[in-house]
């Protein structure tokens, strides 16, 4: 078995040789606020314990890695796509684009980019999509750390420019709380306005 990559069979659909980088986001659901992406290439002599999904770590858990990622990551970077981009590109798109910022942000370029789900971004680096691989690759847990945490600090931010939304409470999902404060202030310049709610709340008699 593969001590590496322990989570995929045996048989990996890449070589060992390759300087590979994790590639995930976080932020296609919420109503407001950027898409985030990020993108890390781990060093094999220096392990982090305790990485996986950060949607499974919790919060304090998710503050406590990300010093240690950064610190012993042989390379990271971070990058995003704003609402207004969202709006104009869709989501799906505005994601890959944040995705492939990440990557070529990267002080060091990796020859392969292992990327969470079932698409990837078109770029100069050979991209394989690896369904549930939050959970199943290191490097691509620890961006998603990294991706979810910086969204994260991005809302809290957001939440001292619009608190009447209660961004630090729900970061910009369709919670009934986000929903209620949209509907007794408005949409902000932050909403994602091509977002089913959002715009249903900009349509004249509603």
């Amino acid at each position: 078995m593969n001590n590496l990559y322990p989570g995929l069979s045996d048989e990996l659909p890449f070589s060992l040789d390759e300087i590979i980088c994790g590639v995930d986001e976080a932020g296609r659901g919420p109503l407001a606020g950027p898409v985030f992406a990020a993108a890390v290439i781990l060093d094999p002599n220096r392990p982090i314990a305790g990485l996986r999904d950060s949607k499974k770590l919790s919060e304090a858990k998710r503050d406590a890695l990300v010093p240690l990622i950064k610190e012993r990551a042989l390379a990271w970077a971070i990058a995003e796509c704003s609402e207004a981009e969202i709006d104009e590109l869709n989501i799906l798109q505005a994601t890959m684009l944040a995705m492939r910022r990440a990557v070529e942000a990267l002080a060091t370029q990796p020859t392969l980019a292992l990327i969470d789900g079932n698409r990837c971004p078109v770029m100069s680096v050979r991209a394989l999509a690896i369904v549930e691989g939050d959970d199943k690759v290191d490097s691509i847990s620890a961006a998603s750390i990294l991706a979810k945490t910086a969204r994260d600090a991005a809302l809290q931010v957001l939440h001292l420019e619009y608190p009447q939304y209660g961004f630090d409470r729900h970061k910009g999902y369709p919670t009934a709380l986000h929903m209620q404060r949209l509907r007794e202030h408005g949409v902000s310049p932050v909403h994602r306005r091509s977002y089913a709610p959002v715009r249903k709340l900009l349509e004249p008699n509603t």
